[in-house]
């Protein structure tokens, strides 16, 4: 069996002195994609940036490839083959799309590399728009973005952050087909995600936090055979 492409091992996290994460373990098994669900302020971005470097976890061990990562600068974390798409996008709005791409390009041994072409083979609007400068780009366009700039990282490991926040149903669709395409192709990925049922249409594994702390932890089929396990610390009904 492959190891798993990423353990988190008792994480904790604090924002000054309020405890934000309560000893948050989990596995994401390589080539897979683990859904992270809970209601907002659960946990849920917290965790993302912690497993980026971009928050330091306060105890706990988060061990990428064999390596202990929660030491590492952020930077030397994506580097490793981490790589994040936040919440909200954060593209560079005064770079075009190529400058924005090109900022993130990192090259990596792997099997078909990313590199600029490739984004635009796969998301082919934005190569019409390589000249245009991000902050003009739709909110659909500007996710693509985000998502294309961290796979010019070449990623082991992708962290999505509510990718469909915000965009109508058309793009997301269109965002979720490619998020289904990388899975495919076996990159590991964590998605944060509020809709339960997009993030059920993708997800291998899925784990739920309450107010920091996992409070569930199961197999995506285990979730939809029983969903109120589940739903019943989301508020979904």
């Amino acid at each position: 069996m492959a190891p798993d492409a990423l353990v988190l091992d008792g994480v904790h996290a604090h924002y000054g002195r309020s405890h934000v994460l309560h000893g948050v373990s989990l596995k994401l098994r390589r080539g897979s994609l683990l859904a992270l669900l809970g209601r907002n302020g659960a946990g849920k971005t917290t965790t993302m940036l912690t497993i980026a470097g971009l928050m330091k976890p306060t105890g706990g061990t988060i061990v990428f490839g064999g390596r202990a990562m929660q030491s590492l600068a952020p930077e030397a974390i994506a580097r490793s083959g981490i790589r994040l798409v936040p919440q909200g996008r954060r593209v560079f709005p005064s770079l075009t799309v190529h400058e924005n791409l090109l900022v993130a390009a990192q090259l990596r041994p792997q099997a078909r590399a990313w590199n600029m072409e490739r984004v635009f083979d796969f998301f082919p609007q934005l190569k019409p728009r390589h000249k245009q400068r991000a902050g003009t780009l739709s909110g659909g366009e500007q996710q693509m973005l985000a998502i294309g700039r961290a796979l010019m990282g070449n990623p082991e490991v992708l962290l999505l952050d509510e990718p469909s926040e915000g965009l109508a149903p058309l793009i997301v669709e269109e965002v979720v087909q490619g998020i289904a395409r990388l899975k495919a192709e076996g990159l590991s990925i964590i998605l944060v995600e509020q809709n339960f049922n997009l993030a059920m249409t993708l997800a291998d594994d899925v784990v739920v936090l309450n107010t920091g702390a996992v409070a569930l932890a199961a197999s995506a089929a285990q979730v939809l055979a029983a969903p109120e396990q589940a739903t019943s610390h989301l508020g979904v009904i």
